[in-house]
């Protein structure tokens, strides 16, 4: 039986592994103005972050049609007997729906088509997609292939630091706090996957000090096996954190990508996420400490009364205490 492995490109799996692998990428869109594009298709990554800063109306992006994902099951179903389609958390975007009503056009037809909410997204939902992939290349079954991304689901952290808050404030991201913090204070946000959303969990003072907190992140992660890093941050960013990494994990060669739109809209240029998967086969008991690294962060209400008495805050770290999602 011939399984065939689908995605969205939120995953910001690169284009030569997608090819290799035999993933087909649905691309999400991108909007400026009144024109569309498809994201990877008709604008790049590289496109997309100049015309972030420069185009003076800020982009929305949006999920592909139940058309675009029928079209692509059409397509696969003459040579695939089976479809397994990964998409990003259903809680940020409407792509689970869209692929659910794409799945529904194709009755009568004989290929059976799964679509499974990752609650991840960028290459944390890349790295689910690729070992699908592998496992279906090497001649695994469906089921075997969903029960292990089922597995593999909850063990997938991620993990990010932003270069400016410009963006999300663009894009109404902060809510309330949000004119004090972009017009007084030059912080890095955290970010954290959690509940199917990417939250803001904090913030430092410098884009240095949320790298640091990153390699922090992979020292205090047990047992991984694959690291991806979804990037719009300076080529030398990302070597120099690589090098980290083989100091900590000589055996594992991150894979490395270009953050895309879904993400990069509130994003902006200079954000770095790092995705870890965890070896499923490990069993990780209540005793052991997943994420060793506790920090202590004064309260909002503090930062806020120190920013209005114009007093600068004496701390590296601060709580951003924000509830919204970062994706649409």
């Amino acid at each position: 039986m011939t399984v065939k492995i689908v995605t969205d490109s939120s995953s910001d799996i690169p284009h030569d592994v997608a090819r290799e692998l035999g993933i087909t990428v649905v691309p999400l869109y991108v909007t400026f103005g009144t024109v569309n594009y498809k994201d990877g298709v008709d604008i790049t990554p590289d496109e997309f972050f100049q015309r972030l800063q420069n185009d003076p109306v800020h982009p929305t992006t949006s999920a592909a049609s139940p058309g675009d994902f029928h079209d692509v099951y059409n397509k696969l179903s003459k040579d695939a007997d089976e479809i397994i389609s990964i998409h990003l958390s259903k809680r940020v975007s409407a792509t689970w729906d869209a692929a659910m009503r794409g799945r529904d056009l194709m009755e009568g037809t004989n290929c059976r088509i799964e679509v499974i909410d990752s609650r991840l997204t960028t290459m944390a939902l890349g790295l689910i997609s690729m070992a699908a992939a592998n496992a279906a290349r090497a001649g695994k079954n469906m089921q075997n292939i969903i029960d292990n991304i089922n597995n593999m689901i909850p063990r997938m952290r991620l993990y990010g630091v932003l270069d400016t808050l410009k963006y999300i404030v663009k894009g109404g991201r902060l809510g309330k706090i949000h004119p004090i913090f972009s017009s007084i204070l030059p912080i890095k946000p955290l970010l954290v996957m959690k509940d199917g959303t990417i939250m803001p969990t904090g913030v430092v003072r410098t884009k240095s000090k949320g790298i640091d907190h990153l390699v922090d992140m992979v020292k205090s992660t047990l047992h991984i096996r694959e690291i991806g890093i979804s990037h719009s941050s300076a080529d030398e960013e990302v070597k120099a954190f690589c090098e980290k990494v083989k100091s900590i994990l000589p055996d594992i060669k991150p894979t490395v990508a270009k953050l895309g739109p879904a993400l990069g809209v509130h994003g902006g240029p200079g954000a770095f996420l790092v995705a870890l998967q965890q070896d499923v086969s490990e069993t990780v008991t209540a005793g052991e400490k997943e994420h060793k690294l506790s920090v202590q962060l004064p309260s909002l209400q503090s930062i806020k009364e120190s920013i209005l008495q114009r007093k600068p805050h004496s701390g590296d770290s601060t709580n951003a205490c924000v509830s919204s999602p970062l994706i649409a």
